[in-house]
């Protein structure tokens, strides 16, 4: 039996320049696979990410969206290899050019992590060592991965902040000496951003640090988890735009974590929607856009009429459940306006419709 529902009148969005690919004779870059991360708690396993699978082809731009405490962080915290070894059961395949990241030496990855892959944080302030100027951090990039001399990395930092927007003073190109700590005393803001403490320097130049730190070894994937939490708008959009700029430059693949689906709609190629942990839809943006296939979807979109009209009522009713204790069938059955008997039942696959797939039995194939 076919059910129709309702759907979200939107304006077709035209896709990014960079057109999506599926890469039909190569293989992706990054291939997430069956990925569970379960931490455990007195409640029983909190199953953060439970069965997620996606990938990313060299060069592209992939948004993971979706409400707090749906997995988002938890998978790039896994990608990266950073979560904790105590209190954690990490499942599935990571396959990274055919290597399944959860299956290598803590030494093996460690050489991965930072030269082939980085990570850009929520918050550079508490990634930023406050007692080190960002000058001598960064530079560690290059003489740890890159394996230059100290002089060559005090030259290659000032070449690395003047690409994020970051130029020193003309007279002040000499950052200090790559793993001298300096005195905690008397510390007065330079004209050289790279002499500067973190704690000298605004919300939008530190992560533009953490971007410079990221980028520096040329990484064949950035994964930028919510970049501009906590900055103001006219900053985020730099950040975003100096975080696409790059990406352009050097044919890195991206994986942007966020929660705003207007950058989404503007960055990204494709989207990879996450409900408790879970992948909802997996569509290309326009598509996703213009057509969205999972009640889930919908609503996030529903969000951002209703806000964009004054109205602050939810357009999703309740939140997302204790991963500890999902509901069965599927997890957002119990909010869904769409649900069924069988919703409540099993859990669905993903299900193909057209270039999107979506984990709902509302797109079950009929006979």
């Amino acid at each position: 039996m076919s059910i129709e529902t309702p759907r979200l009148r939107t304006a077709a969005i035209p896709a990014p320049s960079s057109q999506w690919r599926r890469d039909a004779g190569g293989a992706p870059l990054l291939a997430v696979r069956d990925l569970r991360v379960h931490f455990r708690t007195p409640q029983g396993p909190a199953r953060a990410v439970d069965g997620l699978s996606f990938d990313v082809a060299p060069g592209e731009i992939v948004g993971l969206v979706g409400e707090s405490g749906c997995g988002k962080s938890a998978t790039a915290l896994a990608v990266m290899r950073l979560l904790p070894r105590r209190g954690v059961e990490l499942g599935g395949q990571i396959d990274w050019a055919g290597r399944d990241l959860l299956a290598l030496p803590a030494a093996a990855m460690r050489r991965i992590r930072g030269r082939e892959m980085a990570m850009v944080f929520q918050d550079p302030l508490t990634s930023l060592n406050p007692v080190f100027p960002v000058g001598d951090q960064l530079g560690e990039m290059f003489t740890r991965h890159l394996g230059l001399t100290r002089r060559q990395a005090a030259a290659a930092v000032v070449d690395a902040l003047a690409r994020v927007g970051l130029q020193p003073s003309p007279d002040n190109r000499q950052p200090s000496t790559v793993g001298h700590r300096p005195s905690t005393v008397n510390r007065q803001p330079s004209t050289d951003i790279s002499r500067a403490y973190p704690g000298q320097l605004s919300g939008g130049m530190r992560q533009r640090v953490m971007i410079a730190m990221a980028m520096a070894a040329s990484p064949k994937l950035l994964i930028a988890d919510e970049p501009t939490t906590a900055l103001d708008v006219t900053t985020q959009a730099q950040v975003l735009r100096l975080i696409d700029d790059l990406r352009r430059q050097t044919g890195a693949a991206t994986l942007l974590i966020t929660h705003d689906l207007g950058v989404v709609a503007e960055l990204c190629e494709r989207v990879v929607v996450l409900y408790a942990g879970r992948a909802a839809e997996i569509a290309p943006v326009a598509r996703l856009f213009a057509a969205p296939q999972h009640p889930y979807t919908e609503g996030l979109l529903r969000a951002v009429r209703r806000l964009d009209e004054g109205r602050v009522e939810a357009a999703i009713p309740g939140a997302v459940s204790p991963a500890t204790n999902y509901p069965p069938g599927c997890r957002f059955h119990p909010r869904c306006p769409y649900a069924m008997d069988v919703c409540r039942r099993e859990h669905p696959p993903l299900f193909e419709v057209g270039e999107t797939r979506a984990a709902c039995w509302l797109r079950a194939p009929t006979a």
